[in-house]
């Protein structure tokens, strides 16, 4: 059996139920969650979120790139013209974690050497190394307040996932 094949026999036991039914666009926990691709930090798992209760934007390190500031920008946009016309949005909460696998664009031979692969400058591209992650979340979070795409109406807050203890700490309050 292939890989996927495990995960669609899975998805045929949940499109049996009703977990899917009714879930709303729009965030029903008023929350987005900007964090890292690495299976290790599922927010579904380490912040219990369920089915429809947060957006979830995924990449590597977790970073606030130019296509997640689009991102939120159009979902930004969406809410205040259809979604939410009034009152408050949600908080777009930043989470980067410990032992993050983008550590390794900090050695300048590793980065260079996958640029010339990929062909592309990879820390633009990725956002850079997150070897110190209450520093990059504070830097991420002051990126997203200052750009002007993220509704006044909304808040934005930066939290570290520790892989050690299971733990979220707020670094920068909404």
């Amino acid at each position: 059996m292939a890989s996927f094949d495990v995960l669609l026999d899975r998805n045929a036991r949940f499109a049996a139920g009703d977990a899917y039914c009714d879930v709303p666009i729009y965030p029903a926990g008023n929350v987005i969650v900007v964090t890292c691709l690495d299976p290790r930090t599922d927010p579904a798992a380490f912040l219990g979120l369920g089915p429809g209760e947060g957006a979830v934007i995924r990449n590597a390190g977790g970073r606030v790139t130019p296509t997640v500031l689009a991102d939120l920008a159009f979902v930004t946009y969406l809410s205040e013209r259809k979604l939410r016309p009034e009152g408050p949005l949600f908080e777009i909460a930043v989470v980067h974690h410990t032992q993050c696998g983008t550590h390794v664009l900090a050695d300048d031979a590793f980065r260079q050497a996958f640029a010339a692969a990929v062909g592309e400058d990879v820390a633009a591209s990725v956002g850079g190394a997150v070897t110190d992650p209450a520093s990059t979340v504070r830097h991420d979070v002051d990126l997203l307040r200052a750009s002007g795409l993220v509704s006044a109406r909304g808040a934005v807050s930066g939290h570290v996932y520790d892989l050690d203890t299971g733990t979220v700490t707020t670094v920068v309050p909404a």
